[in-house]
């Protein structure tokens, strides 16, 4: 098998005018990045060629008096295009219309993406769906061959029953449009503009090469933003990657949903799915090279590990930025006669408030962690979970042996002290092993990666509107 090359460019603000009480973990309302976060934002990038992007502030919602709020990424030449989005029934608006682009044009022909955060868009009716149109509209009015029209996507978040103030934003997009740049102020300056309970701007940036071209460079470039309401499917938050490589909406699409199976759709931080959740990928093949035509191809099949390491990375910085966070957790299923029914384990863990908030009290309650296996939903098998078969087992990040909890159905006795040294640190991983399941042969496995549950998080959400 070919080996491809890559190379990483290591890498919200929360407008809140009435805060009851001291936050430890939220967003500075003067908007700074707290020094325990400042690690994950880049402050180099390598972004892809043919690629602008540009963050404006226009104030959409009425406490926001400085901050960038409405975002613009947009090609230099036609892309291919393909998204995922929410499965909440009431979607928002500009889910409606970005997905209806998407069919009408097969995916090809996409120009650009615009966003706002602030307001959701989000069960708003027709006046919604308008406003959602005018959005897209207005950009498309502004780029090259502009009497084609449809080739914008259209992305909004923020608070959930409110129309836009459609005609500051409206106002607002020439402006953008004249800001449009490739630097890498200008990334990070767009990837802050969509958060909102965010507290840093989330951005990643990577290049690499692919059998058939071994002599050129690509680059994939991703923004996204969330930090509560986050679970599957997809995850509630808004994502954007875009890539100088050339691959077609036809191949870009399978790439992106299998990618997402295994990251945006294997983070939780609160069990709750939203109306909003859209992750799109653009790709111009500005860089040359050979077409990926198919996942199945070489090409295929290494851009396919790629793009599945890569929205990992870029997912796990929603997780670290929970709302209220004080852990990063991952919980990672292995020896299961079924992926489907690993996945389903890992979520039940990940979503359970009694083992998170066990997580946030340092607690080595396994209890919680035995008991969410035992009432997973939808499991495929009766003979999935054995319980004489399991074993859980908390895993240091500093490389150090595992503490083990449960080892074949049965307690250890466990090393207080050492868990408790454990449990202080800030990455976790909790091992759950299946041994095989019901005939003790399954191999498969699957991760998912969420945080605890704090004060911090009632409290942040206890006055989000205000």
């Amino acid at each position: 098998m070919t080996a491809f090359r890559k190379t990483f460019s290591s890498g919200g603000h929360a407008s809140r005018s009435a805060c009851r009480q001291t936050r430890q973990y939220s967003a500075p309302v003067d908007g700074s990045i707290p020094v325990a976060k400042q690690k994950y934002v880049p402050t180099t990038g390598t972004y892809p060629k043919g690629f602008l992007v540009s963050g404006t502030h226009v104030g959409v919602k009425a406490s926001n008096t400085r901050f960038p709020d409405l975002a613009l990424l947009t090609s230099e030449r036609p892309a291919s295009a393909a998204a995922v989005f929410t499965q909440n029934i009431f979607q928002a608006a500009p889910v409606t219309i970005s997905r209806n682009i998407l069919q009408k044009r097969s995916g090809e022909g996409i120009r650009s993406v615009i966003i706002n955060s602030g307001c959701a868009n989000a069960v708003t009716g027709k006046g919604g769906l308008e406003d959602a149109t005018s959005m897209a509209a207005s950009l498309d009015g502004l780029l090259p061959d502009s009497s084609s029209p449809d080739r914008t996507l259209v992305m909004s978040t923020g608070v959930i029953g409110q129309r836009l103030p459609i005609k500051k934003i409206l106002q607002a997009v020439p402006k953008a449009v004249s800001n449009l740049e490739n630097t890498h102020d200008s990334w990070l300056t767009t990837a802050r503009s969509i958060c909102t309970t965010d507290t840093f701007p989330k951005l990643l940036s990577m290049t690499f090469t692919l059998p058939s071209s071994p002599t050129i460079t690509y680059s994939i470039a991703g923004m996204t933003k969330g930090a509560g309401m986050i679970h599957p499917n997809m995850a509630t938050l808004l994502g954007i990657l875009c890539t100088d490589a050339p691959i077609p909406a036809s191949t870009l699409q399978p790439l992106l949903t299998h990618a997402v199976e295994r990251s945006f759709n294997a983070i939780s931080i609160d069990g709750s799915t939203s109306t909003n959740d859209t992750l799109a990928v653009l790709a111009n093949g500005a860089a040359g090279g050979q077409p990926v035509t198919s996942p199945a191809s070489e090409d295929g099949r290494a851009m396919q590990r790629l793009l599945t390491d890569f929205t990992q990375q870029l997912s796990q910085l929603v997780v670290r930025d929970g709302e209220g966070a004080t852990k990063f957790v991952r919980v990672k299923v292995i020896n299961s006669p079924s992926f489907a029914d690993t996945k389903l384990i890992a979520s039940s863990i990940a979503r359970d408030p009694l083992v998170k908030t066990a997580l946030y009290g340092k607690d080595a309650n396994w209890g919680r962690i035995l008991c969410a296996i035992g009432y997973t939903q939808g499991l495929s098998s009766s003979k999935t979970v054995i319980p004489a078969r399991t074993s859980v087992s908390f895993v240091p990040t500093d490389g150090s042996e595992p503490l083990k909890l449960v080892v074949n159905g049965e307690p250890e006795a466990v090393d207080e002290m050492r868990a408790a040294q454990i449990l202080a640190e800030e990455d976790l991983e909790i091992l759950v092993d299946l041994g095989g399941g019901g005939d003790g042969t399954g191999k498969e496995e699957a991760s998912y990666w969420f945080c605890d549950f704090s004060h911090e998080y009632v409290t942040i959400n206890g006055d989000y509107r205000t």
